[in-house]
């Protein structure tokens, strides 16, 4: 069983992007899927400052750790401004560092990200993986997902209502599962 961490770019509570990643869980565990997924926080990490290295904050350490000792990586992302969301951005940058313990190198990734428009992810997507590629993720080329999400998508048991959408990303977790066992899971 894969062992995957889900980065949600966004902070904010009421998240679209959030109650997709919930239901990918939700979906994983309803189809028996090899996933074992964990919602990693990246709202207490501070901003990037290499300053603080010097007495590194615990949540920078937790994440690492977590980073560091899972099989994978699955990021669902809004889209801002046409690039990835600053707080997923400060992520990235402090799990890089320092130069010589880079957590994301050979995780094998994916990402996906909803919107209410019909597209609104594939910059941010575009961005990401450009970002991701330099950290030497192993991060799977297709299928790339831009969900135009609408409120009736997912319902408050974070259960996909309607069939062909669940049955789309089920189509794509299958895929991702795929991509890990053909790059290998990367542990720490």
């Amino acid at each position: 069983m894969a062992n995957i961490s889900l980065i949600v770019g966004s902070l904010r509570r009421e998240s679209i992007n959030l109650k997709i990643a919930k239901a990918l869980i939700k979906l994983a565990e309803q189809e028996n899927l090899p996933h074992q997924f964990k919602l990693v926080d990246i709202a207490s990490l501070p901003l990037y400052n290499e300053d603080l290295w010097e007495d590194i904050p615990e949540a920078v350490t937790q994440f690492k750790i977590t980073i560091k000792n899972t099989d994978a990586l699955l990021f669902v992302t809004p889209e801002y401004n046409r690039s990835v969301p600053s707080p997923l951005k400060n992520a990235l940058d402090w799990g890089s560092r320092p130069s010589n313990d880079n957590s994301w190198k050979h995780k094998p990734a994916a990402m996906l990200g909803a919107s209410p428009g019909q597209v609104g992810t594939a910059v941010a997507q575009s961005h990401l993986r450009s970002i991701l590629l330099t950290l030497n993720t192993r991060v799977m080329g297709q299928p790339e997902i831009y969900l135009k999400f609408e409120e009736s998508m997912v319902n408050d048991n974070n259960e996909i209502t309607s069939e062909r959408t669940r049955q789309f990303l089920l189509k794509f977790l299958n895929k991702f599962n795929e991509w890990i066992d053909e790059v290998g899971p990367a542990t720490a």
